[in-house]
């Protein structure tokens, strides 16, 4: 009977978590604002994401796929607005 509820589970934490992204994004919108942010740690997080969802199209896994491509793309927005900021500040 647990079993049943895996998916769901699975699909609930996978929600929360690429959602969790959203905050930052919305800090690092307006121009100059990710001073504060890690450079590395940004390309090293969008990159674990872009693996994350490689595994799992191998997997066949939806839930792998879905969260992390929403987690890519937020924390790809994140980098984006990075390299913007160190664009504007040279």
């Amino acid at each position: 009977m647990i079993q049943d509820f895996a998916p769901w589970i699975g699909a609930c934490a996978a929600a929360l978590t690429s959602l969790s992204y959203i905050p930052q994004v919305r800090k690092a919108w307006p121009r100059g604002s990710t001073d504060d942010l890690s450079l590395t740690m940004l390309v090293v997080l969008t990159s674990g994401l872009v693996c994350w969802i490689g595994y799992g199209l191998l997997k066949g896994d939806w839930v792998i796929v879905a969260a992390n491509s929403v987690g890519a793309a937020l924390s790809a927005s994140v980098l984006a607005f990075k390299f913007r900021d160190l664009r504007a500040g040279n």
